[in-house]
């Protein structure tokens, strides 16, 4: 039977509890089940009003053969783009925790285990990073470092993503409870970060000067929330994600 991991979100509507449940796991809408605990009501006046309360379910699901991808025409692992309904339910070809292993351990062993079987050279290390906000899950960031990754990481992260989606449902049903794990590839995050706060900027300042709209390019999930984040207390101008996975796209606008 297929284990699942679950995730209870509210917010005023079922669409923004759904997003906010997705980029809490991390992961694209395709990759849960959503069942609608509560619709919510506007209430009159305000009065009897009620936020809207679903559960998202993530399959956990892994290998149970070695991990072979084949590189496309570009160079990126293509086939790491896995669905979740094509995916084993055993983790057999990933050794299993020893007693008294923690969280971190884990995790570098998944992360190492899987790199070998892609056949792939590289150190793996892991650190715990302290969450700031009352009720967030710690994050357990894994790096990995090596000679010429770029592979890993692919067009758009897709490849990067891929893995750190794998990895994440590996631990997590290893270790038995959900686990917030980001895999980084030799500070392509850290950097791909600095540059969507700075393009968040640049097309904020663009949107004020000229009246117009602007829409970025389709980003993950977990990307489109560094756009968000960083223009959430910005005074002139808002932000809005459009279209579905995996052409999911931010537009950035004038407040009204």
């Amino acid at each position: 039977m297929t284990e699942k991991t679950t995730l209870e979100v509210i917010a005023p509507t079922v669409e923004e509890a759904i997003a906010k449940g997705v980029e809490q796991l991390g992961v694209s809408r395709e990759m849960v089940e959503v069942e609608v605990l509560d619709s919510g009501a506007a209430g009159f006046l305000g009065i009897g009003s009620r936020q809207a309360r679903v559960r998202l379910m993530l399959n956990l699901v892994s290998y149970d053969q070695p991990l072979a991808p084949t590189p496309s025409a570009n160079g990126a692992l293509g086939d790491m783009s896995v669905s979740p309904a094509a995916q084993p339910e055993k983790v057999s070809a990933v050794a299993q925790p020893e007693k008294g292993e923690s969280v971190l351990e884990v995790a570098q062993t998944v992360v190492r285990e899987l790199l070998d079987k892609m056949g792939v050279k590289a150190t793996v290390t892991t650190h715990l990073e302290k969450s700031l906000a009352p009720g967030e899950q710690d994050l357990i960031l894994v790096e990995i470092q090596g000679n010429d990754l770029s592979i890993l990481i692919g067009r758009r992260s897709e490849t990067l993503n891929a893995l750190q989606y794998i990895s994440s449902l590996i631990v997590t049903k290893q270790v038995g409870h959900w686990v917030n794990l980001m895999i980084d590839v030799q500070g392509y995050r850290s950097r791909r970060e600095r540059q969507l706060r700075r393009l968040a900027v640049k097309l904020a300042e663009q949107a004020i000067s000229t009246g117009r709209r602007q829409v970025l390019e389709p980003m993950p999930a977990n990307e489109r929330r560094i756009i968000h984040l960083e223009l959430s207390n910005h005074p002139q101008v808002t932000t809005e994600s459009i279209g579905e996975e995996p052409n999911r796209k931010i537009t950035i606008f004038v407040k009204k």
